[in-house]
């Protein structure tokens, strides 16, 4: 009996855990819990076994190499938040330059030098666009056995401001404004004790309205203005007397006493084109075009004032830059080859001349 005992016993305990380990694995009987029924349900998964393995998996050896991953050639760059602004400030400094030694075929020691500078601000967003550029230059030229001399004297500031009705068309309603004048005192060498021209003699300021095109992607502008006034300044009180860059001259007595000082400010309304244009018509070649073309409604309409100026600049690497260009000028106010006598009435007024300039020059640029 013991051992049938010691059997039903076991039975039994066995009965019990299976018993157990089923209620364990079943799904309860949802419990009221303050109104509230909650179901517990019990889910199982299992990964499914990989049937292909790649070509290239190491199963004997799972170690990830870097010996074929190349470092990146550029600095990574953070994201920024879009800016409407475009902005470019460079600085510049041209010279050249001639020594003689025992120099048989004769020649005097040289040197020139030229500084310059270009800021630009333009901002563009949907139908609005605002461009204003600010550019000065000055040069000097040193000769052995003569005076410094100018070469180079510019500061041009110009502003327009665009809206257009749309997003599609390039033409922008504009108003526009344009001031040049220069730094210091320019003489008609080797004359240096009566200047011909100074600092706001003359300054010109254009102020006017009318329509721009401004193609996307390029750096090109026209302007068309049919109302602008032209104000021209000659504030040093000796050229406005003489009646210099058009302004009304002074009246003076058979002796040369003044009367009636001249007038230090000419105005003029008429009708303005501009144009500005910047490409790189070749690798490394950058050509930059502006001309200005204006005539008076009042006095001399027909009659055209031109400024026109076109530059290359060769890049050799990213701070020597050579430049080749010329300048082209004609205003029928400036006057040359004007006759005075001893007292210095005019017997014989100036005539109006075509001005060119021409520059060549290696230096260094710098864009920041």
């Amino acid at each position: 009996m013991q051992p049938n005992r010691l059997k039903l016993f076991t039975f039994l305990f066995l009965f019990l855990c299976l018993s157990k380990v089923t209620a364990q694995d079943s799904i309860p009987e949802p419990r009221e819990i303050d109104s509230i029924a909650i179901d517990t349900i019990v889910i199982r998964s299992f990964q499914d076994h990989i049937k292909n393995i790649p070509r290239g998996a190491n199963l004997t050896n799972p170690v990830i190499s870097f010996k074929k991953t190349k470092p990146l050639k550029n600095k990574y760059q953070r994201f920024k938040i879009p800016s409407f602004w475009d902005i470019e400030n460079k600085v510049g400094f041209n010279f050249s330059e001639v020594a003689f030694v025992n120099w048989n075929a004769g020649g005097n020691n040289s040197i020139s030098g030229a500084a310059n500078a270009k800021f630009v601000r333009n901002y563009k967003f949907r139908y609005i666009q605002w461009n204003s550029d600010l550019e000065v230059r000055y040069g000097l030229n040193a000769q052995e056995d003569r005076e410094l001399r100018k070469t180079e004297d510019v500061i041009r500031l110009s502003s327009t401001f665009g809206y257009r009705k749309d997003t599609i068309t390039n033409w922008y309603y504009s108003v526009k404004m344009n001031f040049n004048t220069q730094f210091s005192n320019g003489y008609k060498y080797p004359d240096t004790e009566s200047p011909i021209s100074t600092f706001m003699a003359p300054g010109y300021l254009f102020l006017g309205a009318g329509t721009s095109y401004i193609p996307e992607g390029e750096k090109f502008n026209l302007y068309i203005s049919p109302v602008t006034q032209k104000a021209t300044f000659v504030l040093d009180q000796d050229l406005a007397n003489n009646g210099s860059f058009g302004v009304k001259k002074a009246v003076k007595d058979a002796d040369g006493t003044i009367l009636d000082k001249g007038k230090n400010v000419y105005m003029e309304l008429g009708f303005l084109i501009t144009n500005t244009w910047e490409t790189e018509i070749m690798t490394n070649v950058l050509m930059n075009h502006r001309v200005s073309l204006y005539t008076d409604y009042l006095n001399s309409f027909g009659n055209i004032d031109v400024d026109w100026e076109l530059n290359f600049n060769l890049k050799v690497n990213k701070y020597i830059t050579s430049t080749i260009g010329t300048q082209v000028i004609f205003d029928d106010d400036i006057l040359f080859d004007e006759v005075t006598d001893d007292n210095g009435i005019v017997t014989q007024k100036g005539v109006p001349k075509i001005q060119f300039k021409q520059i060549l020059g290696v230096g260094l640029s710098y864009d920041f």
